[in-house]
Order: structure tokens, then sequence, then C-alpha cells
């Protein structure tokens, strides 16, 4: 069923992309200054993404709340966080193509991240290079 609920004859609501919500919050939480923000749904592929975050210092702790039903995610927000977001949809790239995309994503080469999903799991391009 096409994301119309048959029972009830209404539209439901379909997660496209959860990572993608994620960093939305993240940023928005963290232009507002708030000092926190709650992320839902929780995916092993958005806590891979803010362990590396909290690795790099943009965010302080999180903390993976279990509800029993999707999950939820508190982040503590240090202000340090400038720009975050997802590149979609998602390229397969060769190697030497990454330095392309940093040039044309970051806006130098002193600050920034750029975090890639590869065959031997989510990492910056730091790890990867050494990978």
């Amino acid at each position: 069923s096409s994301g119309i609920n048959a029972e009830y004859g209404r539209n439901t609501m379909v997660r496209m992309d959860v990572l993608n919500d994620a960093l939305k919050s993240i940023y928005n939480a963290e232009k507002r200054g708030k000092r926190q923000v709650m992320i839902r749904p929780s995916s092993k592929v958005i806590i891979k993404c803010l362990t590396g975050m909290r690795k790099h210092g943009y965010i302080d702790e999180f903390e993976v709340v279990d509800d029993h039903r999707a999950g939820k995610i508190v982040v503590m927000l240090n202000g340090r966080l400038n720009k975050c977001g997802v590149i979609s949809p998602r390229f397969d790239e060769c190697v030497s193509d990454i330095e392309k995309w940093t040039t044309n994503l970051l806006p130098s080469r002193q600050f920034g991240k750029l975090v890639l999903t590869t065959s031997s799991g989510i990492m910056d391009l730091e790890e990867d290079r050494r990978y």
C-alpha cells in the first residue's frame, strides 16, 4: 500500500532518510542555541555518525534511550557545529574521486570532516585513507 492506510483511509508518512532527519534536527537545534536535542528514530548508522562527531568534538555526548519501539537518542550540543548534512542520493565513488568531493564540499583544508559509508563500515576520510 503506497503510503495510504487502507483501514482508516488516510495517508501515513514514511521516513525516507533517518540519517538526514537526525542531522537536520541537530543542525536546527544548534542554530537555535539549544543545549540538547532528541532524535527519533534511532539507528546503527546514526549512532556511528554521532560517535564520529563526538570523537572530533562537534558534539559533547549522546545517550541512546531504548523505548521498546524505534528508540530515541538524546544528544548534548556544545555550539561547535557549523553545518552538517547528508549527500543524497548516495553516490558510488572510487577512492581517487573522494578528493574532488572534499574540495567541493568542505570550506577549507583546515576544518570540516567527510563521513563515508564504505564496505568496511562507516568512517571519516582520515580513517578511510589509513584503511
